[in-house]
């Protein structure tokens, strides 16, 4: 497939696109993305696309004008410098680098923004993105718990902290 994937970050006006692109995914997506076999899209999708690109940030993933993939992550309030990171590609466009590019920017923007660490939780099962966690994050742990990892990564090219 020869088409360009632009990157950028989400806008207030996308909610739109999203619930487009929620309606392109298979139950099987939805289930891996978020752990429940959803029918709706799980939140308002006003809150999916207002971010403060800061502690809550999204890029998006577009063709044709149309989303395609969302890569998210969300600070932790209580440590800052750590972000749950998660990512979600249309079924059609799964296998082309769209989370390989989509998790790549966003992991280099949190890096820049002082995010140490990632965290996330993955289907055991789920071979792509255990794959693509090992390829993207190769300090990553993952910790088996009933079916699901949980991930945990030092973020590569963060600044590493100064000693004491």
């Amino acid at each position: 497939m020869d088409i360009t994937v632009d990157t950028r970050p989400v806008r207030p006006d996308d909610g739109p696109l999203f619930c487009r692109l929620w309606d392109r995914l298979s139950p099987e997506t939805i289930y891996r993305r978020f752990h429940a076999p959803l029918r709706r899209t799980p939140v308002d999708a006003a809150r999916l696309v207002e971010v403060d690109h800061d502690l809550r940030e999204a890029l998006v993933a577009v063709v044709g004008g149309e989303v395609v993939g969302v890569a998210r992550y969300d600070r932790s309030p209580d440590d800052p410098a750590t972000a749950d990171v998660a990512v979600v590609v249309e079924d059609g466009w799964q296998g082309f680098g769209v989370g390989r590019q989509l998790l790549g920017e966003l992991t280099e923007l949190a890096a820049r923004r002082g995010v140490r660490s990632l965290t996330a939780d993955v289907q055991a099962d789920n071979d792509r993105v255990v794959g693509l966690v090992r390829r993207l994050l190769p300090g990553a742990v993952l910790t088996p718990d009933h079916g699901v990892y949980t991930v945990q990564s030092p973020l590569p090219g963060a600044p590493v902290p100064a000693a004491a």
